[in-house]
């Protein structure tokens, strides 16, 4: 067991559905779910049989599949394009004739910045690729959540985890810098949270969201020519790097929101992996606990050196 993973048999008998597990937090979300005893079904469309999707990365669905089993969980990593209906329809049906509940949804579908022209404004930015942004990011998790949501309420206690990017505070303000389409997405899904919280209260089920910080996925340490060994190379030459974290910490954060009896009491809001990681006790992998947005607020903002103190 490494640092801080969630003791084996903590989810025991839950049965998880993780929307867009092929990479980043997603993948990590899938396996530690699994590895503290849900079984798990992990979704994407990038495949080794079927190939890559649009995004064009090599990691692939079924590789997630592998890491549950390694970790030693239970679980199946199914090829789904959460954009077509028909093929959710089919797995929320699979989930329910396999198990006939659904404890956790994680709506973690998006790549939709593999469009994004981030600096430009709204009618400099492509067209077609900002409406395909908005198709990914928005529409994927509303079909997602319409099939799911039945079943999820059939027992009390049913838990949807939107992720996201960025607090609430931090996507008050319009994120100018990442431009109309993907600010839009990021404050559709805190509405989204916002709804699913209130509908889903009638059947004692929770909705909240969750944002990771700066998250060392499988395309950021290539973008930085590292990897998750000596991502620290990297803060030589961008020293904010320093408060990055893996994939597995906000996947521990999801985990612990999947444990806590009391998670209601953070229904319809956002919270991060720094927020939540000395509430619950966890840690990342290497026993720091970076705060990311807490970090951007109070000291890069301000022009700060960048250093450790406090963050992690």
């Amino acid at each position: 067991m490494t640092n801080d993973e969630a003791p084996a048999g903590t989810l025991d008998g839950r049965v998880a559905l993780v929307a867009g597990a092929t990479r980043g937090a997603g993948r990590a979300i899938a396996v530690e779910l699994a590895r503290a005893g849900a079984f798990v079904y992990a979704t994407g469309r990038s495949s080794r049989t079927a190939g890559r999707s649009e995004i064009d990365r090599p990691e692939t669905i079924e590789e997630t599949g592998d890491l549950i089993v390694a970790a030693g969980g239970s679980g199946t990593a199914l090829r789904v394009d959460h954009l077509d209906s028909d093929q959710v329809a089919d797995l929320v049906r699979r989930v329910d004739r396999d198990h006939g509940r659904l404890d956790l949804l994680v709506n973690d579908i998006f790549g939709g910045d593999r469009y994004a022209q981030f600096g430009t404004t709204l009618w400099e930015h492509d067209l077609a690729g900002g409406l395909r942004i908005l198709r990914m990011g928005i529409d994927t998790h509303a079909i997602t959540s319409h099939h799911a949501l039945p079943l999820l309420i059939r027992r009390p206690g049913g838990l949807v985890v939107e992720m996201t990017d960025g607090t609430a505070e931090y996507n008050a303000a319009y994120r100018h810098h990442e431009g109309f389409y993907y600010d839009l997405v990021k404050a559709a899904v805190q509405r989204m949270t916002l709804a699913q919280s209130y509908e889903l209260a009638p059947h004692r089920a929770t909705a909240v969201a969750v944002t990771p910080g700066w998250l060392r996925s499988e395309h950021m340490l290539e973008a930085f020519g590292v990897t998750e060994d000596n991502w620290r190379d990297a803060t030589a030459d961008v020293p904010h790097f320093c408060i990055s974290e893996s994939p597995a910490y906000v996947a521990r954060a999801v985990t612990a929101l999947a444990a806590d009896p009391d998670v209601a009491r953070w229904s319809g809001k956002v919270v991060s992996s720094g927020q939540l990681a000395p509430l619950y006790g966890f840690t990342d992998t290497d026993g720091t606990r970076p705060d990311c947005w807490r970090y951007l607020a109070e000291v890069q903002s301000r022009g700060l050196p960048a250093d450790d103190t406090g963050y992690r």
